[in-house]
């Protein structure tokens, strides 16, 4: 299966490093124009810097002429997590036919602990960012005929983690958005769904797997401890490569997955002990 993307246009959001970033390499890699998002024009910058670099390698890429290949990425500095994000993001590109709600944060709390400041931070930047983006965006897609809605949740959506129920919440909340939407855009040719990631293996995760299993061990080792104490249920016993999750969010943006929506599909390394969703 060749997945081509050429001629469209994605969005994916907090796509400067980790998943984020892997989902936008894997997009572009197959003929998108990308639109890279972080909150700086630094971060922007050097993500579009390092994602032109990372496709230089890439025969189809090097055959374009000087223009093509800059304009195959392009940054958008923005919080999305903001109301102000959402409308310059808009102003600045108005049509997308791909938009990955990527953007979210986590982090371990004592569940008694987390205030309502802290609960509506985590709404505001891991739910309405994507509500937001998807009320912009979706009803161009629906008037054009075809387009891609995609979020990506985790497995903390279905096994909510003690350590973090406030973020698994806020991923079990995105699961009915996604199904919500599919229900709006239903008999458009614009398909949504949602993208359940199992634990990861990014610069986050790293922190938070030291956060729990210390600093003393080597990596490889400290990764074992925290998949044999904290995410037993893993069928493959390791965290996922970004590049993994990519994959799947890939093969969802292209006419391939024409009828595949409203659907939750897992990426989770058998972490979820169910055979639905």
């Amino acid at each position: 299966m060749k997945i081509e993307l050429d001629g469209l246009t994605a969005l994916v959001t907090g796509s400067t490093q980790g998943i984020g970033y892997a989902i936008a390499r894997g997009l572009a890699a197959a003929g998108a124009r990308v639109i890279v998002n972080g909150r700086s024009t630094e971060t922007t910058g050097a993500a579009r810097a390092r994602l032109l670099d990372d496709l230089a390698g890439d025969a189809d890429f090097a055959a374009l002429d000087d223009d093509a290949r800059e304009a195959r990425v392009v940054a958008l500095a923005a919080d999305l997590a903001t109301e102000a994000g959402a409308r310059t993001a808009l102003f600045q590109h108005p049509d997308v036919d791909v938009l990955v709600n990527n953007l979210g944060i986590f982090g371990s709390a004592d569940a008694l602990a987390i205030d309502d400041d802290e609960w509506r931070r985590y709404f505001e930047t891991n739910v309405l960012s994507a509500v937001r983006l998807t009320r912009a965006y979706l009803p161009g897609m629906m008037r054009r005929g075809w387009g891609r809605v995609q979020y990506i949740a985790s497995d903390s959506a279905i096994v909510t983690p003690v350590e973090m129920i406030h973020y698994g919440v806020s991923k079990t909340a995105l699961l009915g958005v996604s199904r919500g939407f599919a229900k709006a855009a239903a008999g458009s040719g614009v398909t949504v769904n949602s993208v359940i990631a199992g634990p990861t293996h990014t610069g986050g995760v790293e922190d938070f797997v030291r956060e729990l299993v210390g600093d003393d061990l080597p990596w490889d080792e400290a990764q074992h401890e925290f998949i044999l104490k904290h995410r037993p249920q893993s069928l493959i016993q390791r965290l996922i490569e970004p590049d993994e999750i990519a994959n799947m969010v890939v093969y969802l943006s292209s006419r391939y997955a024409s009828a595949t929506t409203g659907g939750a599909l897992r990426v989770d390394g058998g972490y979820v002990d169910a055979i639905l969703p």
